[in-house]
């Protein structure tokens, strides 16, 4: 009795192999284009960098805030500025302190005698308590 072994059909190893090269080109299109593949990292690390930028400036700006914060520490809180600031805002001065007029214009001080200073239109400014 003899036997006969039958060849494998050939469109059988062309289908296997149009599915292995099919197959091959979707995974190179993903390792190229893909939710995170080499075009799409170049993507995230602008993105990351973009957001270590952002991160930065919230996190200068949250600086910024606790430093305000923590000036209303009755422990750290100078009575100096505190004073200072109360006699600016009231247009008061005891009698001893020294005042310079400054030019609201410059910024300069606004040079002469007290005789040139008592004429001037900063002072009757200040004496009526206009701004």
């Amino acid at each position: 009795m003899s036997t006969r072994l039958k060849r494998p059909a050939l469109w059988r190893s062309l289908l296997v192999t149009g599915l292995l090269l099919a197959f091959q080109g979707y995974l190179g299109f993903n390792v190229i284009g893909g939710q995170y593949g080499i075009e799409r990292q170049k993507q995230m690390r602008v993105d990351i960098e973009t957001l270590k930028a952002q991160s930065a400036a919230l996190q200068a700006e949250i600086d910024s805030y606790q430093h305000r914060a923590s000036l209303f520490d009755s422990a750290s809180l100078d009575p100096d500025i505190l004073s200072e600031k109360a006699r600016s805002l009231l247009q008061m001065a005891p009698p001893d302190d020294l005042i310079v007029m400054t030019d609201p214009v410059s910024g300069l001080p606004i040079s002469g005698s007290a005789a040139a200073l008592a004429g001037n239109q900063s002072t009757v400014t200040i004496e009526k308590g206009i701004d």
